[in-house]
């Protein structure tokens, strides 16, 4: 079980690692605002990401394993989708865009997490593609340890990623963030290639 743990952990690391406007957020308040600002907005964040991670697998992976059509269906669609999502970030050129507003009360905080989370459509395609996609190829058992790698993973980065930005404010660069993108972007089509295998094991 604990092979599925470690699983979840690093795919979830991979799934929010890459800077995305959450992470800009996290990034612009841990610089510019007091450690106790930062980690109640990285708190927040927190929270929205495992929901929609949570919903994104309990509820579109256990449609996906019901039906076994829309599995297989999702599994062909996803693998690469979450490949070209993987090839995207290593691609991609890093910026930190200081221009993201931070002097907001954290009500408007929690409204703009939930909005980049919950009413971004390409995060929930992104999350139900990629997690739900998983969760169809897990066995039953371990789909518990491996969901809970997800959400530690998620914990972890955004609690780290305040604490390491608000240490070495001043060095934290694009340079830093594209090496991050890159490794992300390794782990991902790993995984993508890994859910193009259970297709083909599923159908043959």
């Amino acid at each position: 079980m604990m092979n599925f743990f470690l699983q979840g952990l690093a795919l979830g690391l991979a799934y929010v690692a890459p800077i995305g406007m959450q992470n800009i957020y996290v990034i612009n308040t841990a610089v510019s605002k007091s450690r106790l600002r930062a980690y109640q907005v990285a708190f927040i964040t927190i929270f929205f990401d495992i929901s929609l991670a949570l919903a994104s697998f309990w509820g579109i992976g256990t449609l996906l394993v019901r039906w076994q059509l829309l599995k297989l269906a999702v599994m062909l669609i996803g693998s690469p989708a979450v490949i070209y999502i993987g090839i995207q970030l290593l691609r991609s050129k890093p910026s930190i865009n200081s221009e993201v507003d931070v002097n907001k009360s954290l009500y408007q905080v929690a409204a703009t997490c939930f909005m980049v989370t919950w009413l971004n459509p390409q995060a929930i395609i992104d999350g139900s593609l990629l997690l739900g996609g998983f969760r169809a190829s897990l066995p039953q058992a371990a789909s518990g340890m491996f969901i809970l790698g997800v959400c530690l993973a998620s914990f972890s980065w955004f609690t780290g990623l305040t604490t390491v930005v608000s240490i070495f404010r001043k060095r934290f660069n694009e340079k830093l963030i594209k090496w991050i993108n890159i490794i992300c972007g390794v782990i991902i089509v790993y995984y993508g290639i890994r859910l193009g295998y259970s297709f083909m094991l599923s159908v043959l």
